[in-house]
Order: structure tokens, then C-alpha cells, then sequence
């Protein structure tokens, strides 16, 4: 229900960078998990934040990769897919369209890029160089227990001043009572249940 409001509220914000650090969790079996995360990116780099994304079990020429690394310097992006991890990602003069096939590798294949993920994750954190950090389908890999989950809970713990996302279906119950913010999307329709593919640049 919308708050009637009568009279004039009048908010205070917080631009203070030191009271950065709070973790979010966006979860659910809904399209619009990343999408969120990028736009809450949007927003920051408007404020002169510094962002990072890190995405796990992810590789190829998605549409959010191409308009970061071109049109967005403010923010970092590197995927940590088993199939990015072996091509390493192309430089931006390099890009090319692969097309719209997608491939979902075998949880073991996926294991060591994960890990390798979340040891450059942890890097950035603790580099203190950015201010918003983005575990793009971070709660798959945990729920899939291809990294330790006791090792994400003592970064939350320990992360400083770095805002974290969390994103992807599935966080694990310790993920999401951890965190401060936590949304759940949740799918009502979807037209992949009708036999619609994946279309460009709304799904990829």
C-alpha cells in the first residue's frame, strides 16, 4: 500500500563514503536480478563511486559487457565463467558478437573458475579501491557449493567501507541473514515458459 503523504517529510541523505559497507542480497527465481545490480552501478557512478563486478559461471559477449567496458570507465567488469577464464576477456577493440547460443558447463568444470572468482573478489575488496563491489550469481555458486561458504561469511564480516552486491538464485539462508538489504524477485509469468527464446538485449 502507497504511504498517503499530507504534509510536506523532508529527508536527510548520508554523502558520507566512510558509512559505505552494507551488503545486499538480490535473489529469486525472477529475470532482473543483474539488470538491478547494474542499475543500482548506474546510480553510484553518478555520485563518482567506484564500482567493480565480478561475474561467476558467466562468459561471452552478454550486452552488459560490451556498454561497461565502452561506455561506462567508471566501472570494472571481468567474468569468471570457466569459458571466459580459458579465452581470458577479449580487450574492447577486440569485441566481436558470438552470437546467441549460451553454454551452461558441468558444476565440477565450473569449480576452479569460481574459486579463482572469488579470490579476485576478495583482492578487490580488500584493495580498498572501490566502493561498490558486484558478486554477479554469487548465491548460485555457493548454493551449487563450489566455493567454501564459511570463507564468503568472514568477508562480509570483514569487507570495510565496500558496499557488496550478491546477486543470482538460490542464496543460501547464512548469505541472507548476513546481509542488509535483501530482495527477493520473484517470477509470476516468464515467456521462456511459452517457448520464447532469449531475445538481445533484453535477456543478453
Amino acid at each position: 500500500m502507497v504511504t498517503k503523504i499530507r504534509r510536506k517529510i523532508i529527508v536527510e541523505g548520508d554523502e558520507n563514503k566512510e558509512h559505505l559497507g552494507l551488503v545486499h542480497i538480490i535473489t529469486g527465481d525472477g529475470k532482473g536480478k543483474t539488470t538491478a545490480a547494474i542499475g543500482l552501478a548506474v546510480r553510484a557512478l553518478g555520485s563518482n563511486l567506484r564500482i567493480y563486478m565480478i561475474q561467476f559461471l558467466k562468459s561471452g559477449t552478454t550486452g552488459e559487457l560490451f556498454t561497461i567496458q565502452k561506455y561506462l570507465p567508471g566501472m570494472n567488469i571481468i567474468q569468471f565463467g570457466v569459458d571466459a577464464v580459458r579465452e581470458r576477456q577479449q580487450k574492447l577493440d577486440e569485441f566481436t558478437d558470438k552470437g546467441s547460443k549460451f553454454t551452461f558447463n558441468p558444476d565440477e568444470e565450473e569449480r576452479e573458475a569460481a574459486l579463482m572468482g572469488f579470490e579476485h573478489a576478495k583482492k578487490i575488496i580488500n584493495s580498498k579501491e572501490y566502493d561498490l563491489v558486484i558478486l554477479d550469481e554469487i548465491n548460485v555458486v555457493l548454493d551449487k557449493g563450489l566455493i567454501p561458504i564459511n570463507e564468503v561469511l568472514e568477508l562480509i564480516k570483514n569487507h570495510g567501507n565496500v558496499e557488496m552486491v550478491f546477486t543470482g538464485r538460490d542464496a543460501p539462508k547464512e548469505i541472507i541473514d548476513a546481509a542488509d538489504y535483501v530482495n527477493v524477485v520473484q517470477k509470476v509469468k516468464n515467456p521462456w515458459d511459452k517457448g520464447i527464446k532469449a531475445r538481445k538485449g533484453i535477456e543478453f
